[in-house]
């Protein structure tokens, strides 16, 4: 009996001793990950007003004197839904989160080497939108568009369909910003993140983009264009678009960042998007690209041209 209970005894401290050296090479592990990415910087004209740690702290006294001080019949109701008051900060903005989505690596690895190559004029940089300005068939292709209209520029093409801001930040921290110098750059990115985020933070999403292609490409003049419309007239999405819009024609500064909303080039009259211009309201066609290379044709021009 006694050796029985020496061996159950012994075999329940392996077990302990095993938990805590898989616990403690778990955290290792989890320690020597790489920290997760911060926050990109984010230019005043679309920064999200947060409260400084200071301001959340006087409001959490202020709160907790009003919670000490309350009448019985406040602190009855206070006492049963003890969550009902509380001191919320603003959540973390994940659009200004360098992130790129790992389905989208392979194509990243692509533009890693474009950009080692070297000899770039002119950078495209954005989505699928301008992921298939490459696409040479199909109901999506723009080849032919950039060709007639811009194949006088060495082009670079850095669109991932399906990106984000944070991709795109993700990207350009992480090789898509070096190794060239273009005379210029166009933008258009956004529209992925309306799923997810907020008018005001994608704002600030493809502020912190600008800033960041700034910081690379300090000759570069940027054509930001405004998001595109997608959906019907009426589709909520276009009142979170125009928002968007709003905001970062705030980031205009008419000496090397330029704002440029050609959304109209793409609607009807009453402000529908004809199949012929984008079949599934979102992505252009051949005659869509024309639309938008005709929109763009004479400031990206004076933009290359620039001094």
């Amino acid at each position: 009996m006694i050796r029985t209970v020496s061996f159950t005894t012994s075999r329940a401290a392996r077990a302990i001793a095993f938990i805590f050296l898989s616990s403690l090479c778990t955290a290792n592990l989890v320690s020597a990950q790489a920290p997760q990415a911060q926050p990109a910087a984010v230019p005043d004209a679309v920064r999200i007003p947060r409260p400084t740690p200071q301001e959340v702290e006087t409001a959490r006294r202020s709160l907790a004197e009003f919670v000490r001080t309350a009448d019985p019949a406040t602190r009855e109701i206070l006492d049963r839904y003890p969550d009902i008051l509380e001191v919320r900060t603003p959540p973390a903005n994940t659009a200004i989160i360098p992130n790129l989505a790992q389905q989208f690596r392979t194509k990243h690895e692509q533009n890693l080497e474009v950009a080692r190559q070297g000899d770039i004029e002119l950078l495209l940089m954005g989505d699928s939108i301008t992921d298939f300005w490459r696409n040479t068939d199909g109901p999506f292709a723009g080849k032919s568009v950039l060709d007639e209209y811009f194949g006088g520029w060495k082009i670079a093409n850095f669109g991932i369909a399906g990106d984000t801001t944070e991709g795109v930040l993700y990207r350009l921290e992480n090789g898509e910003g070096r190794g060239f110098s273009p005379r210029a750059v166009m933008l258009m990115i956004g529209t992925n993140n309306t799923r997810r985020n907020t008018a005001a933070e994608i704002a600030e999403g493809i502020g912190a983009i600008v800033l960041k292609l700034q910081e690379n490409f300090p000759e570069a003049e940027v054509l930001l264009l405004g998001v595109f419309p997608r959906g019907g007239a009426n589709d909520p999405v276009r009142q979170t678009i125009a928002e968007i819009n709003g905001r970062i024609s705030q980031l205009h500064d008419g000496n090397s960042v330029h704002y440029l909303d050609i959304g109209d080039a793409f609607l009807d009259e009453d402000r529908n998007i004809p199949t012929g211009v984008m079949s599934d309201g979102l992505h252009p066609s051949t005659e869509g690209y024309r639309a938008w290379a005709e929109a763009v044709r004479e400031p990206l021009t004076r933009l290359m041209d620039a001094d």
